[in-house]
């Protein structure tokens, strides 16, 4: 982890973004294990179809840019993460709103010796200690500077 790479958490509407929407993308732009910057979209609420979904993601609105698609969403992005790696939950869907991001996608599972599992986010917290957070992208954060500072050579 001597490098800059992105940490990044989607949540979307639907399984593949052929059926559904980015709703939120939080990213985080890691050098050398020290955050240099931080991306934070959201959809608009008024173009997400379900309720459920505005309430999970309700929290800490003035802390987020809005935008109208998740293409606009995907476009800062891209352009954002310039050519670092990515470090991803190996998820399905996740590697399919991935889908046109030619940028190197690594399981972040394989730096916390964690194989993906739908339950993942609670086995962190309970592995490393951390406080539950709505921010995803922060625990795996977190993960991977307990696991930095506790590798043995």
């Amino acid at each position: 982890m001597k490098h800059t790479y992105v940490i990044l958490e989607l949540i979307p509407t639907a399984s593949s973004p052929e059926k559904g929407d980015i709703i939120q993308l939080s990213a985080l732009k890691i050098r050398d294990l020290e955050l240099i910057d931080r991306f934070d979209y959201r959809l608009r609420e008024e173009y997400i179809p379900l309720t459920d979904l505005i309430r999970m993601i309700s929290y800490d609105k003035d802390k987020f840019i809005y935008k109208e698609t998740s293409r606009e969403i995907m476009n800062e992005f891209i352009e954002w993460i310039e050519d670092y790696d990515l470090l991803i939950l190996n998820n399905d869907y996740t590697l399919n709103y991935l889908k046109d991001v030619h940028n190197l996608k690594k399981d972040i599972g394989t730096y916390l010796h964690l194989p993906y599992s739908d339950d993942i986010i609670d086995i962190i917290i309970e592995k490393y200690n951390l406080e539950p957070s709505n921010y995803i992208v922060d625990l795996l954060y977190e993960a991977l500077i307990y696991e930095s500072n506790n590798k043995t050579d």
